[in-house]
């Protein structure tokens, strides 16, 4: 039997003991037990032995990974069977480390739908930590289905840390479904926390193409990045010259300055394909009448009122010109 006390497990020594068998002891010291094996409560769980306390005062049972339990890496692991019968146990489904995370927040990391609604059900809270929540971990991991249940369970799509949000994330790693089910259940498009910026530029810095095409077409502000830094600035240093490609199609300025006063054209390496990019589409060829109609028309409609393009009287052609379609 494993003793907890306010949720973490304690240990001072175990004896394993053969099943049916109580002449047969062998003393299991604590590095034995790694929860990457999870080989004590397996053997528990299987039924080959059991485990008894026999410490006159319990210690912290040591991991390697801080103070995590085998609820964690049960859901870390996606060991549902596992989760299941540790819950029934008596563990607590949110058992949380020193640094506060919980069982949720592992299966969100490592994409396992099944625990983590598991543990939902089993009325799991979406804790917090430092602006890490299950939602951002399932965002990170790239897992859609983890991503649907959390925000049907009425998570937050809003951060108010000043760090990464989960739209930020799901930009940055390229995980475009993530991202078109954020911006469904209306995540800020244009959030900037300091130094980070917003997610149009982490996807630009990451060369996420995809995540770059969901959040312009979507009415993401193409000139607002990370101070003066705009998304264009990023596409330069990354190197991505198809990224610099949509950005000046949506109306990115190539002229525009950052705050050491230099453009996109003077990042630019002498030779390479997005300098080519630049001169050929901002340098030698302004952008038409045609295109600064689309620019302004968009601008006055608002990113919150682009879906209604399609319901406008307009004929078919002008609407997918002005959709990019």
């Amino acid at each position: 039997i494993i003793n907890f006390r306010l949720g973490y497990p304690f240990i001072r020594k175990y004896t394993a003991v053969k099943k049916n068998d109580t002449n047969l002891h062998c003393e299991i010291c604590q590095a034995c037990i790694r929860p990457s094996a999870c080989s004590l409560f397996a053997c528990t769980f299987s039924g080959t032995f059991r485990c008894i306390s026999t410490g006159s005062f319990p210690q912290p049972l040591i991991y390697s990974w801080s103070d995590r339990t085998p609820l964690h890496e049960a859901a870390y692991q996606g060991r549902l069977l596992l989760l299941r019968s540790l819950i029934a146990q008596g563990f607590h489904v949110d058992t949380l480390t020193m640094d506060s995370i919980s069982p949720l927040h592992e299966a969100c990391l490592a994409g396992h739908y099944a625990c983590a609604k598991f543990l939902l059900d089993n009325g799991a809270n979406m804790v917090s930590t430092d602006g890490v929540t299950p939602l951002f971990n399932s965002c990170s991991s790239g897992s859609a289905a983890c991503v649907r249940l959390i925000l049907q369970h009425g998570a937050s799509v809003s951060t108010t840390y000043l760090t990464s949000s989960p739209l930020h994330e799901a930009a940055k790693k390229g995980h475009r479904e993530c991202l078109e089910l954020l911006l469904s259940y209306g995540a800020h498009i244009d959030m900037a926390p300091p130094v980070i910026g917003t997610p149009l530029y982490s996807a630009c810095l990451a060369q996420s193409i995809s995540c770059v095409e969901v959040l312009l077409h979507s009415g993401a502000d193409v000139q607002m990045g990370c101070g003066q830094d705009s998304p264009l600035h990023a596409a330069v240093r990354s190197g991505g010259a198809s990224i610099v490609d949509l950005l000046l199609d949506f109306g990115a300025d190539w002229c525009c300055r950052n705050a050491e006063g230099k453009s996109a054209l003077d990042l630019s390496a002498p030779n390479s394909a997005v300098r080519r990019a630049l001169q050929k589409r901002g340098v030698l060829c302004p952008c038409s009448l045609l295109q600064l109609s689309r620019f302004c028309i968009r601008r006055s409609l608002g990113k919150n009122r682009l879906h209604g393009v399609s319901s406008l009287l307009l004929p078919q052609s002008i609407q997918n010109f002005l959709l990019y379609q």
